[in-house]
Order: structure tokens, then C-alpha cells, then sequence
């Protein structure tokens, strides 16, 4: 028999786009002891973590709970609830994740409209209206913050007119949430999708969703509850079911809610996670967390551009915690990036399709957010760079993110 030793992972300093690395508060959390998923203590803490979502989402809707799964299992779920074979869904394309939300779409039955731009730009929001106004979907489903190319689609029109036209809302905020604004009942929106394994600094295995009394009203329409827990108060003979028992709004709302009604065992560790990773971001305070992402932001941008590189998403809609660098002629840039990983323990991405090989993406995220890992990334980059045949700014790169550093906290003082 093989002997295997204890688990021993490297440290590694996560500067991707996700996952980041998690907070210790969080990981300390995961060790408190296992309760029994309907014990009260354990409902307190579910009504808790409900409580706190609410307030990162800025909304008051009475739904806010987390689905167990990586955060894709939120898109499934909320698409899979509300969509029946045949709806029409809108779904504005500018990078991977609306081709995703296309698929899951797809897969639902639902009959699809999709409007694409280049990769690297967002729509104006008149376009998409327009585009509503023409197919008049059932939904719309939109990226908020598209980590493949770092930019970030303006919402603030969209939803408003999306409520106007009886239109559903539907928006992955998976990179956004806890790391910038999105604000769920000023913007309009129905139902809005999170993840733990960015901006929350906590580790992949849940997606935390909220949605509106729009929203209830179509699973109220579609509710089928499973036969072994099924009662005399739960509809037997339904039009067009929730195809998924697992991904089913309907159900889940009965598990979160007063019923307790027993759906699947909870992931009770990562729910511990969950609130803990809630609870710092509203420690630190929206605003006080959203700036503080700006200002790593700024440092790495200006970093990057002293060294002499050139950013792919300079641009008024670049996504905050995404920098998009583009990679120098005849530089491989995956050498580069295993020199920075082998070598100094750092960990940046590539991209995805059109952009595959042509931009590296440094993600400054949560608890990955700070100014040592900002420091770190700079200095590795350069480093690996000049060990690969590029002609850089040696140096400057770190005193630009100095000046950054240096200039905010002088402000910080004078004001």
C-alpha cells in the first residue's frame, strides 16, 4: 500500500482573477465544529449569513442565500428556475461568460438572442435596450464583470428599463460583488448571481444569489416538490417543472426559509466560509473595501506602464480588481508567467479565446487585494521579463506604485 504523506501546499501569492487567496479569519472558520444542518444553532447562523448577503448585495429582498457549488452553479440555478423551453433570452456577449450563460440557456430549452461585440469593449446601455425593445425576451441575462477581458458592463439603464418592459433581469456579478458596486435595488435588477472565490477571500464552493418577488413569482408558478418530503399543501400537477431537483430555486427557498423543508444536506463548513467572509467585508465597510481596490488597482496600472508595458483594458469600463496587460513581441508569454509561478511563487492568468497567448490578467481581489502582493507581482514581473529577453524600465515599475501609495497617503492625511 502506497504511503502518502500530509498535505503540504505550497504558499503561493494568487494574483488571478480567481480563486485569490483566502482570508486566515475565513480559514479559521472552516474549522469550527460540525452542526447538524436543522439544529438551531446552525439555523442562526444560516439566518445570519442571509442577513449579511443582503447588505453586500445592497438590497432588501427577502431572498439572499448561497447555492452549494462553485459559482457557475448559481447562473445554473437562477437560469434553470426561471427559464421553460421555449422563453426568449437576451444575452449580450463581449468575452467567455455571456458564450456561458448562453449555454446554460441553451441547455434550459430556451430560445436564444444573443448580441456580440469585440472583445475588449462593453454595449453602450442604449444598444442593449434597443435590442430589448426588439426581441422582447422574457429575460435578459448579462455579465457584469467579465473576467476574460477585465471589463465591466454598465447596468445602472439596463435594469430600469428591463422593469419597464416586464423584462427579467438577469446579471452575473460573480467578479464584481464585494469588490465594487453593484447595487441590486437601485440598478433594478431581479436576480443577481455571486461567488465566494473572488472578492469574498473565500474558497470556491458557493454562490451567493439574490432575487426579487419578480423572480418568486415564476417559481411560485413551477414549484414541484419532490415526492419523499412532498406535503398536502405542495401543487403535484405543474405546467413546466424545475428541470433541475438539485438547482431548484423553489425548493431552496423552502430549505432557507421558515419551512426548514429537508432538500440536501448543507455544506456546513463552507457556509461557516460564507459568513465569515460576509461578515469581514461588512467589517470594513463597502465604500472603505471598493476604495481600497481602486488604489491596488491604480498602483498595479501604473506599475505596469513605467515598466513599459501597455495595458489591454485601459479604458473608462475597465473592471477595478482586473488588469489586462498585453503581452510584448516575441515574448512567450507562458514562459513568463511559469518563471513568475516556479521562481517567486506568484501566480498571474492568461485568457481565453481570441485573447488566448496575446494578454496576461492580474487579478487583485479580496484578500489577494494588498499592497505587499502588488509589490510582489511588479517586482517577479520584471524580473521574469528581463530573464526572457524583454526590454523593460528597470526599477521603475515599484517607485510608480510608491508614488501611488505615497500620494494616497498624503491625501488620507491632509483630508
Amino acid at each position: 500500500m502506497t504511503g502518502y504523506r500530509e498535505l503540504n501546499t505550497p504558499l503561493r501569492t494568487i494574483m488571478t482573477p480567481g480563486p485569490v487567496e483566502a482570508d486566515p479569519r475565513v480559514l479559521r472558520a472552516m474549522s469550527t465544529p460540525i452542526l447538524g444542518q436543522f439544529d438551531p444553532a446552525f439555523t442562526q447562523i444560516m439566518n445570519e449569513t442571509m442577513d449579511m448577503l443582503r447588505q453586500v448585495f445592497q438590497t432588501k429582498n427577502q431572498w439572499a442565500f448561497p447555492i452549494d457549488g462553485t459559482s457557475r452553479s448559481g447562473l445554473e440555478a437562477v437560469l434553470t428556475s426561471v427559464l421553460a423551453p421555449g422563453d426568449k433570452v437576451l444575452i449580450p456577449i463581449f468575452g467567455r461568460f455571456g458564450h456561458l450563460l448562453t449555454e446554460i440557456a441553451e441547455r434550459n430549452g430556451a430560445e436564444i438572442h444573443n448580441i456580440e461585440t469585440e472583445w475588449g469593449q462593453v454595449f453602450d446601455q442604449d444598444e442593449i435596450i434597443e435590442a430589448l425593445e426588439r426581441v422582447k425576451p422574457k429575460v435578459l441575462a448579462v455579465v457584469h464583470g467579465e473576467t476574460s477581458t477585465g471589463c465591466m458592463q454598465p447596468l445602472d439603464k439596463v435594469g430600469k428599463a428591463c422593469r419597464e418592459m416586464g423584462i427579467i433581469s438577469i446579471v452575473d456579478a460573480v467578479a464584481t460583488i464585494a469588490g465594487t458596486e453593484v447595487k441590486v435595488d437601485e440598478w433594478q435588477l431581479d436576480a443577481v448571481i455571486g461567488g465566494t472565490q473572488k472578492c469574498f477571500s473565500v474558497p470556491s464552493g458557493m454562490a451567493p444569489i439574490t432575487y426579487n418577488e419578480r423572480v418568486e413569482k415564476i417559481l411560485a408558478s413551477r414549484k414541484k416538490v419532490e415526492r419523499g418530503v412532498r406535503t398536502a399543501e405542495d401543487a403535484e400537477n405543474v405546467l413546466h417543472p424545475i428541470q433541475s431537483n438539485y438547482f431548484d430555486l423553489s425548493q431552496l427557498q423552502d430549505y432557507w426559509g421558515p419551512r426548514r423543508l429537508n432538500h440536501h444536506t448543507e455544506a456546513t463548513s463552507m457556509l461557516y466560509a460564507l459568513r465569515e467572509g460576509a461578515r469581514v467585508v461588512l467589517e470594513e465597510g463597502l465604500e472603505a473595501r471598493f476604495a481600497r481596490h481602486r488604489l491596488h488597482e491604480k498602483a498595479i496600472m501604473e506599475g505596469i506602464k513605467a515598466m513599459g508595458l501597455t495595458l489591454f483594458n485601459d479604458v473608462p469600463w475597465k473592471l477595478p480588481m482586473v488588469t489586462c496587460v498585453n503581452i510584448p513581441e516575441g515574448i512567450d508569454g507562458e514562459a513568463v508567467r511559469s518563471m513568475l509561478l516556479e521562481q517567486f511563487g506568484i501566480e498571474i492568468a492568461s485568457s481565453f479565446g481570441p485573447l488566448h497567448g496575446k494578454i496576461w490578467r492580474i487579478g487583485a481581489m479580496g484578500y489577494s487585494c494588498r499592497k505587499e502582493n502588488v509589490f510582489a507581482v511588479l517586482s517577479g514581473l520584471e524580473a521574469a521579463l528581463i530573464r526572457n529577453g524583454a526590454v523593460v524600465q528597470r526599477g521603475e515599475a515599484l517607485q510608480a506604485a510608491l508614488n501611488v501609495y505615497e500620494t494616497a497617503a498624503a491625501e488620507k492625511v491632509m483630508m
